[in-house]
């Protein structure tokens, strides 16, 4: 009698191929999970998540919070200018000046420096007049130059000031008048290192509502020698002529 063949080898030859496929699938999924995991991208879980969802369940543009111009929270009303100032931080990060949406002053510009920065702008119509920065460390140029670059400055010019590293070694009672006389009121006892911002206008009736002053302390300094850095934002009213 012939013998007959064993039917099981091809089952398990048809089988073998299906079940390499599967776990190459295994590998594959598990390399990208430990490679998600090592470089720090996140859970790759919620990415399979978001992958898999639906458009109803991924963030709109209206979920996430709005920012209006110079990142306000909110708008300023109609014939105001946006603005947003920020002090240098330590020796390290130069002061960035914002007004609706324009940056005047900024280390990507390169027209900042140590000292005091300030910005000229018209504020009828919002045009930047002048931006400079004054050593006031070393040397006693950088207060000669302020003093010239203040006294001319006439009513309804708006003035933006932001500290870098140190405003005040060189402060003199002249450049404390002029600024006061635009509102200020953290001049008179600004000193060495301290982080100062401040926007100002010739012939204000009284203290300006934005500024802001933190002394340096080694108490409190977040930096090694330095206070945090200081920021203001808010709407500034159009001159009327």
């Amino acid at each position: 009698a012939s013998r007959e063949e064993d039917p099981l080898p091809p089952v398990r030859m048809r089988l073998a191929g299906p079940l390499r496929i599967v776990v190459f699938m295994l590998v594959l999924a598990l390399l990208w999970i430990v490679g998600s995991l090592v470089t720090g991208q996140g859970s790759p879980f919620n990415r399979l998540h978001l992958m898999l969802s639906g458009p109803q369940d991924l963030p709109t543009a209206e979920s996430r919070p709005r920012r209006y111009k110079c990142g306000l929270p909110t708008p300023c009303p109609e014939k105001h200018f946006a603005f947003r100032i920020v002090s240098g931080a330590a020796n390290v990060i130069g002061p960035k000046f914002c007004m609706d949406d324009q940056v005047l002053m900024s280390s990507v510009k390169n027209n900042v420096g140590r000292g005091l920065n300030i910005a000229l702008v018209n504020g009828v119509t919002g045009e930047l007049m002048n931006t400079k920065f004054f050593d006031m460390w070393a040397g006693d140029s950088g207060i000669n130059e302020l003093l010239k670059f203040l006294r001319p400055v006439y009513e309804g010019t708006l003035v933006f000031v932001a500290s870098y590293d140190d405003p005040a070694t060189k402060m003199n009672n002249e450049a404390k008048r002029l600024f006061s006389e635009l509102g200020s009121k953290a001049v008179q006892t600004l000193s060495f290192r301290d982080s100062w911002v401040f926007v100002g206008a010739k012939g204000i009736d009284n203290k300006s509502p934005f500024e802001q002053h933190v002394r340096n302390n080694k108490n409190t300094n977040k930096y090694e020698g330095w206070p945090e850095a200081v920021e203001i934002e808010g709407c500034i009213p159009h001159k009327v002529l």
